[in-house]
């Protein structure tokens, strides 16, 4: 049975002659629609995850019942309108309001399957992969860039915040086939001390991983590899902005948004290209430095047996 805020928007909904604007489209597609198109942030995006499972419901909430539900505060929720185009929450509302009526009333476009959220999810990255797939068709600058990063001696890698496992996974492999591998995983001082050091010894190459959300200091770390005579090939979901102006070479590689966090199929893929062509631009190192660890592993057991 509907509460008592429900049955009053229903009515009102009727004598006033609302209807979805969507009328086909089912609840959560039009919510994800909705919700895809601005780049939001994890608190924002857990508000949009609450209002997707919970659309019959929360679309009757005040403001402050619905900050109280997400966890969030209320001027969070009234950004999250901002963000996803509404002049503020009760512009928002009355849209969530249309679109969760139709719910109620068990039209055609009613879904019980929650577990497409996740689907939606993976088909968002399997769009980032082909998008991805479609940008290697022409590998020329990636294995002109992964060339550059096997003779830069050593290579800086930096990575901070959400991107340091990007960054750790590049390193860890990058080491198996460089003399030299340098990681950088803290910003301020410690990152710059670092990015100098390198410079000094005679690297020529950076590559940092930036994913959202964009970090000052990751910009600044950048900047002062630049002023060095460092040269930056960057990873990152935007091919303009201030951290692509900045860099001698940016891949571009999206990252999937539907979740609370992000998730990071195509820049995974995109570091483990490059990896492959610093492989090819030195395979007779590569294959030294490989098969020398090789023999250290399986002296000091490094791996359990298949």
């Amino acid at each position: 049975m509907p509460s008592p805020q429900q049955a009053r928007a229903q009515a009102s909904a009727i004598t006033s002659g609302k209807t979805d604007p969507e009328v086909g489209a089912a609840p959560t597609s039009q919510l994800r629609e909705l919700f895809d198109g601005p780049r939001l942030s994890p608190g924002q995006r857990r508000i949009a995850q609450y209002l997707i499972e919970h659309i019959t419901e929360a679309a009757f909430l005040s403001i402050t019942d619905l900050a109280e539900r997400v966890g969030v505060s209320q001027p969070s929720v009234t950004r999250f309108a901002a963000a996803v185009g509404f002049s503020g929450y009760p512009a928002l509302r009355e849209r969530l309001q249309a679109i969760a009526l139709r719910t109620l009333a068990g039209g055609p476009a009613a879904e019980v399957n929650r577990s497409n959220e996740l689907q939606a999810a993976v088909d968002a990255e399997i769009e980032n992969l082909e998008n991805l797939r479609r940008d290697f068709a022409d590998p020329d600058r990636l294995i002109d860039v992964g060339r550059e990063l096997s003779a830069s001696t050593p290579l800086t890698v930096l990575g901070l915040r959400i991107s340091v496992s990007l960054a750790e996974y590049f390193a860890y492999a990058a080491r198996r086939i460089h003399p030299d591998v340098r990681l950088v995983t803290r910003g301020g001082s410690v990152a710059y001390d670092a990015i100098l050091q390198s410079r000094e010894a005679g690297g020529t190459w950076l590559l940092a991983f930036d994913m959202p959300r964009h970090a000052h200091e990751t910009l600044t770390a950048i900047r002062v590899a630049r002023s060095a005579g460092l040269k930056v090939a960057l990873v990152t979901d935007l091919a303009l902005g201030a951290l692509a102006d900045e860099a001698d070479v940016t891949f571009a590689t999206g990252t999937g948004s539907r979740l609370v966090f992000d998730s990071y199929a195509a820049p995974g893929v995109m570091a483990s290209a490059l990896l492959q062509a610093m492989t090819d631009a030195d395979p007779e190192r590569t294959q030294a430095r490989l098969e020398d660890y090789e023999q250290i592993a399986e002296q000091h057991q490094f791996f359990m047996r298949d």
